[in-house]
């Protein structure tokens, strides 16, 4: 997933999806530590998507905060 098509998806989309990568992360999380996981690659991808969702969040935030003052 790319930082374009975060920017694409409305607010509430995007607070769907990260729910939906954190409960992935911590099912991957239970994967590894029982010796289950097979794609390692995974866990990271997971994490940056995690991290570009609350990135393009913030951007929103930060912008509607500047537009106001």
């Amino acid at each position: 997933m790319t930082a374009e098509e975060l920017r694409a998806k409305s607010e509430d989309e995007l607070g769907e999806e990260l729910i939906r990568l954190r409960k992935e992360r911590f099912n991957l999380r239970f994967q590894k530590a029982s010796g289950q996981l097979e794609n390692t690659a995974r866990v990271r991808e997971v994490r940056r998507d995690i991290a570009r969702i609350k990135t393009v969040m913030t951007e929103r935030r930060r912008s509607a905060a500047a537009a106001q003052a």
